[in-house]
């Protein structure tokens, strides 16, 4: 090695030693900066459910999520997930999450109407927007802020981490050929859908997902929706009944919530904050996917392995039940306020994606299947 070089090594070496040495001053400055957790310190939160453990898509969308803020934070946070039952039951997480029993729940926001009746939009609308609407209504249309307004006064921070796209139809053990059959029906319905089947004649009835099989095998409901095909055959529901109806009308695009204690949250330092919210927005792409991928194979399967029978609802059906979803939606949104600037809001938005759609989304699946 030659002097010039040896001088060039040494101021190399030099400034690796100076940029050492800032980075361990950075780092003990941080670790003893009030607010910032310690890398030794371990953050432990619960995740409670309402969904049966381990369920594919629903119940490992929250393994998922916790998975990945464990590995996100680099093990600083670790969470814990429990299905519903094993902490607290399904319907009751928002309570749980609200007094502090469990730092995060994961579930549906229409499970939550008792609290607050505009709690629904955040979930699922009849006739109401899809996946994709969905998440640029939250993400871009003000639909977070709302949502967040709705939650305020539980000490709850809401957000979107999943969706099951358009759903089915659901499970019938007869066929519906028109209206009348729609009466006297008892059908496990959560949410918007349950009050518009009421209207129609039927009998809705609230229902956690781990009760439905067996509830629709004995014959104490006539039908039942829960998700789409691959959901609905890790259910094993097409032993129970074999009509399977399609469009899901009632849900559209399902949103999957995770509810976060408030309070919990704002005791997290700032990096550990923003690692959460990247989370739920990972997982939020992710169970979407999964959807998109797992439906095609598992209705193939429940139609030519199972014998399943697919039906599409006839038009005078459909059309009866967005007339009543449209009196339904509109008279919560006259309830209080908020609930009116909520509905304001997603309709606007709505109407602005249906006319999108009809020269995008449309358009191209019908050319497609030309």
């Amino acid at each position: 090695m030659s002097m010039s070089q040896m001088d060039q090594e040494a101021k190399r070496s030099g400034r690796r030693e100076v940029l050492k040495g800032a980075v361990a001053g950075a780092a003990a400055a941080t670790l003893g900066a009030p607010g910032v957790a310690s890398a030794a310190k371990k953050i432990k939160w619960k995740m409670v459910t309402t969904w049966p453990k381990n369920f594919p898509g629903l119940g490992v969308g929250a393994n998922n999520l916790a998975k990945l803020i464990n590995e996100m934070s680099g093990g600083r946070m670790q969470v814990k997930v429990y299905g519903a039952k094993e902490l607290v039951g399904a319907f009751e997480v928002f309570d749980a999450v609200s007094r502090g029993t469990a730092q995060m729940g994961h579930g549906a926001a229409y499970y939550w109407k008792g609290k607050h009746p505009a709690t629904q939009f955040f979930a699922a609308v009849p006739f109401g927007l899809n996946a994709q609407e969905m998440n640029g209504w939250l993400y871009h249309g003000g639909g977070l802020e709302l949502w967040q307004k709705v939650y305020k006064p539980f000490g709850l921070i809401p957000t979107a981490i999943g969706n099951t796209g358009v759903q089915m139809g659901g499970w019938f053990n007869k066929e519906i050929k028109s209206v009348e059959d729609l009466k006297g029906l008892k059908m496990r319905i959560p949410g918007l859908g349950g009050e518009v089947l009421k209207r129609a004649g039927g009998a809705p009835v609230s229902l956690p997902g781990g009760e439905i099989f067996p509830s629709l095998q004995s014959g104490a409901i006539d039908a039942t929706e829960f998700v789409g095909p691959y959901n609905d055959l890790a259910f094993g529901l097409y032993k129970a009944a074999k009509f399977y109806y399609y469009p899901g009308w009632h849900e559209p695009g399902t949103t999957l919530e995770c509810m976060i204690n408030e309070k919990a949250f704002n005791e997290l330092p700032g990096d550990l904050q923003a690692i959460v919210k990247a989370a739920c927005q990972v997982a939020n792409l992710d169970m979407l996917s999964e959807y998109v991928a797992r439906n095609n194979t598992a209705l193939d399967a429940l139609v030519k392995t199972h014998g399943v029978q697919l039906r599409r609802f006839p038009d005078d059906v459909l059309k009866k039940l967005k007339d009543l979803s449209d009196e339904v939606v509109g008279e919560i949104a006259k309830e209080d306020p908020l609930s009116q600037e909520i509905y304001d809001s997603f309709r606007a938005f709505r109407d602005q994606a249906t006319a999108w759609h009809e020269v995008s989304e449309k358009a191209y699946l019908e050319a497609r299947a030309l």
